[in-house]
């Protein structure tokens, strides 16, 4: 154990928690980070030695969606991880100071941790009119974030805004905003991006780094791939329904309040990857896709300016409508337990469907019925 270091243990006893609770905590940690369980020892020899890292937070042409997030996380909660798990010196958004004396320390800081800080950057850049766009403390955002790249270990761009421009870098894009890459050469980026991404991601991402003092692996786009490893559509649970051919044809038809595929009015999962179907938002409560819109896409690059979100995308062949679920278990590509569970989902999803389909039928021949019966009592009181 390292005494007098800024440790996540230290911080533990100086609240006088016991060591089951660092404990309980260290296991809680390796299961937010994906790890395996033989990784334990491994999570509490970092919790006991590793300083607690000091992160600035830069906040550009956004509008704080992902700063709500981030304050929404539950495993580890928002208020764990700046007060015990990371060293959290600016953030113009949560700070209580502000103005001249927030600056001026945001300047000791970057001084006095010169290449040893953690910078977090929210926003795009503007460019366009020399950057007069987005002023932040009289200056141009791009020079403050130019100043504090500088010394950074490393940087996390959160949100679509920073990882790929966002919204508004969208076409015509007048203000000539940008990512932050264009503008950061020779530092390390690690891009979470989303609109905005979901709390776990956030804190998950940074976790990583306070516990092993190194980044997690990324993809070829610069994202966690403990994160952005799978795409939506391979984690959804309406996937079953796409691969049967039972798709939503209307956003309030039949088969849209059976619960079957939204494929077909514009959901982009077979194309994004992120971990809305796996982690979910609100400790796991829902996803847009579980309340019923398809997926957007937003942690692509110009998800904006992919066209139309109601369309469905090109060039992926939809397989042929399955007329009776019960045969679903004897097609190709089902195996075992997976074939059960799919099997029993689609059968209820169809099952569904046709009551559905009943209860019109017999509210209509009901109607019908009450129609001739108002008929014959009007033309027998005409005689």
């Amino acid at each position: 154990m390292s005494e007098g270091k800024n440790t996540l243990w230290n911080l533990f006893r100086e609240r006088k928690l016991s060591r089951r609770t660092f404990m309980k905590s260290c296991v809680a940690l390796t299961a937010i980070l994906g790890l395996p369980p033989t990784m334990l020892n491994k999570v509490v020899e970092a919790a006991e030695t590793k300083d607690v890292p000091t992160v600035l937070w830069l906040h550009g042409q956004e509008c704080t969606g992902c700063s709500e997030s981030f304050l929404r996380s539950k495993a580890p909660y928002a208020t764990d991880m700046i007060l015990n798990i990371i060293n959290l010196e600016y953030d113009d958004t949560l700070d209580a100071a502000a103005g001249a004396p927030l600056e001026a320390h945001l300047d000791q800081v970057m001084k006095e941790q010169y290449g040893k800080y953690v910078l977090v950057v929210e926003g795009a850049t503007a460019l366009g009119n020399d950057g007069t766009y987005c002023m932040i403390a009289g200056k141009p955002f791009n020079e403050r974030l130019k100043q504090a790249a500088a010394g950074a270990a490393f940087i996390i761009a959160y949100g679509s805004c920073s990882s790929w421009g966002g919204i508004q870098a969208a076409d015509p894009n007048p203000t000539d905003s940008v990512e932050i890459s264009n503008v950061i050469y020779g530092k390390k980026i690690i891009r979470v991006p989303g609109c905005p991404p979901i709390p776990e991601v956030m804190t998950g991402t940074i976790m990583s780094y306070a516990m092993f003092g190194e980044l997690p692996p990324v993809d070829d786009q610069g994202r966690p791939k403990q994160f952005y490893g799978n795409r939506i559509h391979d984690t959804c649970y309406r996937r079953a329904f796409f691969d049967s051919g039972m798709y939503v044809d209307e956003f309030d038809d039949d088969a849209s309040k059976a619960g079957w595929c939204l494929y077909k009015i514009g959901c982009r999962g077979p194309e994004t990857y992120n971990s809305c179907g796996n982690l979910r938002w609100w400790n796991g409560l829902s996803y847009p896709i579980q309340s019923g819109h398809g997926c957007i896409g937003c942690s692509e690059p110009h998800f904006w300016d992919n066209g139309d979100f109601y369309t469905r995308l090109p060039n992926i062949p939809l397989p042929g409508t399955i007329t009776s679920a019960d045969t679903i278990g004897t097609i190709a590509g089902f195996v075992a337990t997976g074939a059960v569970i799919a099997h029993g989902g689609i059968t209820l999803a169809k099952h569904k469907y046709d009551d559905i389909q009943l209860e019109k039928k017999e509210a209509a021949e009901a109607a019908k019925k009450a129609d001739e019966a108002k008929n014959n009592k009007s033309e027998g009181g005409n005689q």
